[in-house]
């Protein structure tokens, strides 16, 4: 059995946890079940404002290359309102 160490960081109680058990995510789903507490991959973000849609993109896609503006590319859009 491995075995992690416990801290303090802040106000919350913090786990180290050993190189083979890291996450590649900045978010891991928690539950306790009795005296056990199971980490495990949070597959779908949970995007509840537009702030955390910026978020969610920024850190999956940093890496990416902006888009460049193309001239032109945007049509204005027609709107037949009459009835």
């Amino acid at each position: 059995m491995t075995t992690a160490k416990l801290f303090q960081h802040r106000g919350s109680q913090a786990v180290r946890l050993p190189k083979a058990f890291r996450f590649d995510l900045t978010e891991v789903a928690i539950e306790r079940r009795g005296d056990q507490v199971t980490l495990s991959l949070r597959r779908t973000p949970v995007l509840k404002t537009l702030a955390d849609v910026a978020r969610y993109l920024h850190e999956k896609y940093s890496q990416a290359a902006p888009v460049p503006d193309v001239p032109g590319s945007r049509q204005p859009q027609q709107r037949d309102l009459t009835w």
